[in-house]
């Protein structure tokens, strides 16, 4: 094998000295050194972690928030539409397949299923509590109020929100459904 003045490698890779008797060090790096790049890769996430956690409870607020009031504009539309009736007092009668034919008291399409579900970003949605009048022998719902709940607090959200028929969105911070503080 014919070694240059530079460095001579063998059959596996290992370093031999060099024609002046000196040896050189492979490049790359040690072990001592990636651990410390991992550790300090480890610190920096852990600093992240907590961050990142806050940012998805205030999105999921803010879609809450959101959600609650495209169901009190999708409870005036269905007002206005099905006027004997009064107000929907299930998110299932306020959504609705448009596949399966025009829309129904019972399926009026106004919502999107993922809403219609009761479920989205960490929050469970509710009608409830609605208010009826008799009226020439049918029920006409005049009031309701909408509850989203973060299904684990301080996990998927800090604040309830709870909304009804007079559209003031209000909450509770401590994540229940005594929603007494306006939001502002």
């Amino acid at each position: 094998m014919n070694c240059s003045l530079m460095l001579c490698r063998g059959r596996r890779g290992a370093l031999r000295p060099l024609k002046n008797g000196q040896s050189r060090q492979p490049n790359g790096f040690t072990l001592m050194e990636l651990l410390i790049v991992m550790a300090i890769i480890a610190i920096l996430m852990l600093i992240a972690i907590p961050t990142v956690g806050a940012l998805k409870k205030k999105a999921n607020d803010t879609s809450a928030i959101q959600s609650v009031r495209a169901i009190m504009q999708a409870q005036s539309m269905y007002e206005s539409t099905y006027p004997t009736l009064g107000y929907a007092c299930t998110l299932s009668a306020l959504g609705g397949d448009p596949k399966s034919g025009p829309p129904t008291p019972a399926a009026s399409q106004l919502l999107q299923a993922d809403l219609t579900s009761g479920v989205k970003s960490g929050y469970l949605f509710t009608i409830g509590n609605c208010t009826k009048k008799n009226l020439n022998g049918n029920d006409l719902i005049t009031g309701y109020q909408i509850t989203a709940t973060p299904i684990t607090v301080g996990q998927t959200g800090d604040r309830a929100f709870c909304a009804d028929q007079f559209g003031s969105i209000k909450y509770d911070a401590a994540g229940g459904n005594n929603c007494t503080q306006n939001l502002q």
